[in-house]
């Protein structure tokens, strides 16, 4: 007996967006507990400004370089069994970040944890492509990123809570408990699928070189306000990022086996949507990072009540992502994706103007309001796009793709906004270095939205046209996608993609 695709009303479609959903908040806790942790870990454990970046970078680096990675192992060894590897790794890592004893213990630790989310985030993504009805993919997606925000929403609360009640050290322990949740949940009910045709040998020169060049350009901009542009330490260190992405690009041309087939990008949706995913990300990056930071330092916001006011991004999104995912399925991504970062630019442009004495009815919540109304319209159009834009075959691919994009964005963003914004040898713990640098990065943020929904506009299509009939006979020459369900009484379904030529979106063959 044939087991058909999950669809998104039912209740194997509901527990199968529970385990994502909750798997997916180990990350969304983490992000936003820590961006509010980072003054009390700066007094206790005596960190530099430097040390500060890199306890949120040092997990951006590691996820961003590995995440490829991640998405090629679901392909091949099933992604709810490295979804399910990825969350107890993430779990053992959160342990270690709360007994850490000093600053370089937790950067290492956060690193740990980095790769443990590099193995969870795109599974998550790639078994919600792989799991559900086509027709109801957008939806699930949009779901999914709405849903999401409960763990955003419940971070900075708990967070704040834990940093003024306990210890900032809880913020990574919370993280235990939920991770046995989401294991008991996904091995019950989230089926298993694979791609037949990923490649059956590992991309390590592909890893290594796209560490190195993530690596040494993050950490050259983040030595460059301390030691100047001329230190050898940021020369070589820059100088490094820039010949190992290079090589990253050559030996993923080259390899039988790349982690990353450049034919993807042959596809001009997929290509459109990730370089607006780079820049909306790296916008949020600098937003997440440094307005949480901003309020507790300059405006004088206790840890719960900085960690409070963003409160109102995750709950629109949780409202609203999946009414916009469906209504970018009805009129098409292209007007979603280009209001949505013009909506949060207009925000950000207002949100630069907080400062002492700020007051969060009059000078935080609206623009706050203004930035979640533009990031709900914005992010499920931007993902099911992003994913619905290659074959089903590659959902571990696009997955894996989109969110190294989004995650390489935010790591350079952290890396270069203080920068760029004139952070110089300054402290951002240090309210008259930071109120600068933070009005200056909401504005160059405000800009690269702008930018992100001109582009949308020129390289996102009104419609993205449905993929090649899926069900077809291996024997004429298509391959299959197989989703095995839980459970020995059920037969898995096979979906046939055409792998003939590449991997781009059946109307550019035509």
């Amino acid at each position: 007996m044939t087991t058909p695709l999950i669809e998104y009303r039912s209740s194997a479609g509901r527990w199968v967006l529970l385990a994502t959903v909750l798997g997916s908040s180990l990350a969304f806790i983490d992000a936003t507990v820590v961006n509010i942790a980072l003054p009390a870990i700066g007094r206790d454990l005596d960190s530099s400004a430097a040390g500060l970046q890199w306890t949120v970078n040092g997990y951006a680096l590691s996820l961003a370089s590995l995440i490829l990675l991640g998405g090629s192992l679901g392909d091949r060894f099933g992604r709810k069994r490295v979804f399910m590897i990825g969350i107890g790794w993430f779990a053992l890592a959160s342990l270690l970040c709360g007994i850490a004893p000093n600053i370089e213990t937790l950067i290492a630790a956060r690193t740990l944890q980095g790769i443990g989310g590099a193995l969870l985030t795109p599974g998550a993504l790639a078994i919600l492509e792989a799991s559900f009805v086509r027709e109801d993919r957008a939806k699930a997606i949009g779901a999914w990123s709405g849903l999401g925000g409960i763990g955003g929403a419940l971070g900075p609360f708990l967070g704040g809570w834990l940093v003024e009640v306990a210890n900032w050290r809880f913020i990574f322990l919370i993280n235990v408990p939920l991770a046995l949740l989401v294991m008991v949940v996904a091995a019950r009910h989230v089926p298993e699928s694979r791609n037949p045709n990923a490649a059956r040998r590992l991309d390590v020169t592909g890893v290594l070189t796209g560490a190195a060049g993530l690596g040494g350009l993050t950490y050259g901009f983040t030595a460059w306000p301390a030691n100047g542009p001329g230190s050898p330490q940021v020369l070589v260190s820059l100088l490094i990022g820039v010949a190992g992405l290079a090589a990253f690009v050559l030996t993923e041309r080259r390899s039988a086996h790349p982690m990353l087939p450049l034919g993807v990008f042959s596809s001009k949706a997929f290509s459109g949507a990730n370089l607006v995913t780079f820049l909306v990300y790296a916008a949020n990056g600098g937003v997440f990072f440094l307005v949480v930071l901003n309020l507790q330092v300059v405006s004088g916001f206790s840890p719960l009540t900085g960690g409070l006011a963003l409160l109102p991004v995750t709950a629109l999104m949780l409202v609203l992502s999946a009414r916009a995912g469906a209504l970018g399925q009805r009129i098409g991504p292209r007007l979603p994706m280009t209001v949505g970062p013009l909506i949060c630019a207009v925000a950000l442009a207002w949100m630069s103007r907080i400062g002492v004495g700020a007051s969060y009815w009059t000078d935080v919540l609206p623009p706050v309001i203004i930035f979640g109304l533009g990031l709900s319209l914005l992010v499920a159009p931007l993902t099911a796009t992003a994913l619905g834009a290659l074959d089903d075959t590659f959902a571990g691919i696009a997955s894996g793709v989109n969110n190294a994009v989004a995650r390489a964005a935010g790591l350079l963003s952290v890396a270069v906004l203080p920068l760029a914004a004139g952070i110089g040898t300054g402290n951002l713990t240090d309210a008259q270095d930071l109120h600068p640098t933070y009005r200056n990065s909401m504005l160059i943020c405000a800009a690269l939205m702008v930018i992100g929904g001109l582009l949308a506009a020129v390289l996102i299509p009104r419609r993205l046209p449905a993929h090649t009939p899926a069900k077809r006979s291996p024997v004429d020459g298509r391959d299959v996608v197989t989703i095995e369900p839980v459970g020995g009484d059920q037969s898995p379904v096979q979906t046939y993609c055409d792998m003939a030529g590449p991997p781009v979106h059946p109307r550019s063959r035509a």
